[in-house]
């Protein structure tokens, strides 16, 4: 009874948008009256209220280029302007700042038009952020970046600022977000997935707290944020649903959406009919805004809290597309660590800071931020795209780096014609002591010894290694010195003794040691270490540690309807191994397998006096439908796995499923545990004690459920040929907050940057320190200058979940700063140069 019913409203409707309909003819609006009239309201509907969202969905890439997606902006904001004209009360939403700023660009006059329905109250901008982003994979910095820039060009633009986020599509929501959100000025979120099918929410209205503390009022949409049929549908659907709701308010969005389009006159004309229906539902046109006022107004409400993350949807986007992953985490790092130098740089030597490309470039990032774009959901042509748009921010980002950095060692005396020079620059709030790389021309004197000291004239520990030519007697330069908290020493390499390694590290081409760690490989190449501080071995079983697994995956781009890929159907094996560095400072081991087609080829690093393991990698992959994984079962009872996320982390239970991550991920347990870290990947899972990183999935591009491949066709194929990134392995004792991995993951994802130095005068000292920070689970995301003006900003992040007083020694304006920090809060710091005054912002670097 019900779907006949449902089909002859359809029907009426089709024939009259079609002009076919077996009635005399009929003005729409009686069409459409007649066809909602075959609606029968539950008794109680009337007492309901449903606040009617015009929207127009776009995205700005997923099935077309970005350049077409200027074009569907236009016109659907274009059409939601004419529909504006043809019925008085119409409203219409949209978010993206960069959607606005095409439209200024490309037509003044609309943006006008745009200004005064937004002084009328009919135009909603909603969102505060410069794209609809993955909530998942961008770090916390671009996050904030997101509404810095998002929210400043909706004032410039249009007047106002964003009050609601809103990421109706975007494929999981960090638990962090909230904080985040209410930093940049919006006190409501929007989302949609993941839906009822993959997360049970108490409500579909919430409050949504953050580890902080913070919270924002949520909204789940039911169903869909687009509709381009007559309303009463998904009125209908809504209403079903009413019992397990504690609010008699919803939002009800409708639009054509994705390619845009918005609101049509047969939605709009539907609603029109729908309010004089007797029996109906109460339906108005509205804004989100104002729904989440009313329900904040309602005293009647007892909205249930929300203390966790919103996933899971599409998890394959956590690792399609290796390129665009990659791409995105370097081009953050480097815009951040450009920023850092270059911003204390303007204050101390006088360097450049070009905020104008900074931003240029930020939002470039932020672009391909878009959750069909940073998913890897899109068009072929689109990752070159991303490919272009990474280069352009990373050129960005190191050419000011450098040219900062090669004005600082101007300014750093290095007057010795025998010697050879180079600057380390540290851009973290606590002392570094790393091994610094820099291939410079060896040379050693008639014995070829050399001496590295720093500018104490302590000797320091070194290694010269092969370099990336074989051209001449260039080499590359090991030398392991501690840095100045967020600051630079200088490096003097001379004929002369070396400096005596008492515990050198050993190797052979299977096996490598140093005073903590040995190492050795499987015949298939994975590893196995053993810890000689806890005398046990790392990882357990036979198999070894990062044993390179494949895993059948025959699902779609996205693996709609996947929680988990653990069909192992083979791995990586008759691995040969080459003895590359043996000592007496660091020791390296080539390990190259082979699945297939497929070689993956490891070079593990082993330092001497080091606790950690490092890895660079390469993989050259071949495969079709299928997933590589890193395995790393550690050799714990009863661990808790913790995974890094946007400003924050989250234990995740032991059940195999996909799981998204920033930078690490850890297992603990009584007897310590094992941090891994990585440069380039998102996916995570654990199975019990066994962390997985998911390294390549070889899906086809844009393929979507339910189409079928026929495997006669050719396609285009993900993830093929060569990718490379690093790994670092960490065995420790405690849990990782005593081994201070959040800022270990600073280090070593953005190491100190040398830069060589001619012979020269200068009035610098060697070695200075600019700011540090007292408590190890505090971390500086962020030191940039202002968007407005030119104080420094400075953004801390306590990154344990703790409780935490902490204190920022800013030395470069002879001033100390002490601030309570609650668990993974963000305290932001605007500091004027000329009166040394200190405020604590929020992300816009407003009081």
């Amino acid at each position: 009874m019900e779907k006949n019913r449902l089909i002859t409203r359809r029907n009426f409707i089709r024939q009259a948008v079609a002009g076919t309909a077996t009635v005399a003819l009929t003005p729409m609006t009686s069409i459409i009256a007649k066809a909602a009239s075959l609606t029968e309201w539950p008794r109680d509907a009337a007492s309901y209220k449903f606040y009617m969202i015009g929207n127009g969905h776009i995205d700005p890439v997923w099935l077309w280029p970005w350049h077409e997606g200027v074009s569907v902006t236009l016109s659907t904001f274009r059409s939601a302007l004419d529909r504006m004209k043809e019925t008085p009360d119409f409203v219409f939403t949209s978010s993206s700042a960069q959607f606005y700023q095409w439209v200024a660009d490309n037509d003044p006059q609309m943006l006008g038009e745009i200004r005064q329905r937004i002084a009328e109250g009919r135009w909603s901008a909603v969102g505060g952020w410069w794209i609809e982003p993955d909530v998942n994979i961008p770090s916390g910095e671009a996050l904030a970046r997101q509404g810095l820039y998002g929210q400043l060009t909706l004032r410039r633009l249009l007047g106002i600022q964003a009050t609601t986020a809103f990421n109706p599509d975007s494929f999981g929501h960090a638990g962090t977000l909230p904080q985040i959100f209410s930093l940049q000025g919006m006190k409501n979120y929007v989302f949609m997935r993941p839906a009822v099918h993959e997360k049970t929410l108490p409500a579909d209205l919430f409050w949504w707290e953050s580890p902080d503390g913070t919270r924002v009022l949520t909204y789940r949409i039911p169903f869909s944020y687009t509709d381009e049929r007559e309303v009463n549908r998904r009125i209908e659907q809504i209403l079903e649903k009413r019992d397990i709701q504690p609010m008699k308010s919803y939002m009800a969005f409708y639009g054509v959406g994705d390619h845009g389009g918005g609101p049509t006159k047969l939605t709009i004309q539907s609603i029109e009919v729908l309010k004089k229906e007797k029996g109906a539902p109460q339906v108005f046109y509205s804004t989100v805004d104002r729904y989440f006022n009313d329900m904040r107004a309602d005293k009647t409400l007892n909205l249930p809290v929300v203390k966790d993350d919103l996933q899971f949807h599409a998890v394959g986007c956590y690792t399609a597309e290796s390129a665009i992953k990659k791409g995105n985490r370097q081009s953050e790092a480097a815009l951040v660590n450009a920023e850092k130098i270059t911003a204390v740089g303007s204050l101390v030597w006088k360097a450049a800071y070009p905020k104008a490309d900074f931003t240029d470039a930020w939002k470039k990032v932020l672009f391909l931020q878009f959750h069909d774009s940073m998913a890897g959901t899109s068009l072929f042509v689109h990752s070159e795209d991303a490919r272009n748009g990474y280069g352009h921010a990373l050129d960005t980002a190191h050419n000011a780096l450098y040219l900062a950095a090669q004005k600082l060692e101007w300014q750093i005396p290095s007057e010795d014609p025998e010697s050879k020079y180079i600057v380390a620059i540290n851009p973290h709030a606590r002392e570094v002591n790393e091994v610094i790389e820099y291939e410079l021309g060896f040379f050693g004197g008639s014995t070829g010894a050399t001496r590295v000291e720093d500018e104490k004239g302590n000797s320091l520990p070194h290694q010269w290694v092969f370099g990336a030519s074989e051209a001449g007697n260039r080499r590359i330069l090991a030398v392991r010195t501690a840095i100045p908290a967020f600051g630079y020493r200088q490096l003097r390499i001379l004929p002369g003794e070396p400096a005596v390694i008492n515990r050198p590290v050993t190797a052979t081409a299977e096996s490598m040691e140093n005073e903590f760690l040995k190492v050795t490989f499987t015949p298939d190449g994975a590893l196995s270490i053993f810890d000689k501080v806890t005398g046990k071995e790392v990882f357990t079983g036979s198999g070894g540690g990062c044993r390179a697994v494949i895993m059948d995956d025959p699902s779609d781009t996205w693996s709609h309807a996947v929680k988990s890929y653990t069909n192992e159907i083979g791995a990586f094996g008759k691995a040969s191994f080459t003895l590359v560095d043996n000592g007496p400072m660091r020791a390296m081991i080539r390990v190259k397998s082979l699945y297939n087609d497929s070689w993956l080829s490891i070079d593990w690093i082993l330092y001497s006096g080091s606790k950690n393991l490092d890895a660079r990698v390469t993989l050259n992959w071949h495969e079709h439908r299928k997933m590589l994984k890193f395995s790393f079962p550690v050799n714990l009872e009863s661990p808790v796995a913790t995974i890094e996320t946007p400003f924050g982390h989250i234990v995740r239970e032991p059940n195999g499923d996909e799981r998204p991550g920033q930078r690490w991920i850890d297992m603990s347990g009584k007897d310590g545990g094992l941090t891994v870290m990585n440069d380039a990947k998102y996916g995570y899972d654990i199975n019990g004690n066994d962390m997985h990183i998911s390294v390549a999935r070889s899906a086809v591009y844009a393929h979507h459920d339910p189409t079928k491949l026929d495997m006669n066709r050719v396609y285009l194929w993900m993830d093929q040929g060569i990718q490379t990134f690093r790994l670092k392995l960490i065995p420790h004792s405690g849990d990782w907050k005593d081994a201070a991995i959040p800022a270990l993951a600073e280090e070593f994802l953005t190491p100190p940057t040398a830069v060589y130095q001619g012979i020269h005068p200068g009035t610098m000292p060697k070695a200075d320190s600019w700011m540090s920070l007292d408590a190890a689970n505090v971390i500086i995301s962020s030191v940039k200058l202002s968007e407005e003006g030119d104080d420094l900003i400075i953004r801390c992040v306590e990154t344990h979940g703790k409780q935490t007083t902490a204190s920022l020694d800013l030395r470069l304006f002879d001033r100390k700063w002490t601030g309570s920090f609650n668990p993974c809060e963000i305290k932001t710091l605007r500091i004027d140069p000329n009166s040394k005054s200190i405020k604590e912002v929020n992300l816009l670097e407003e009081e």
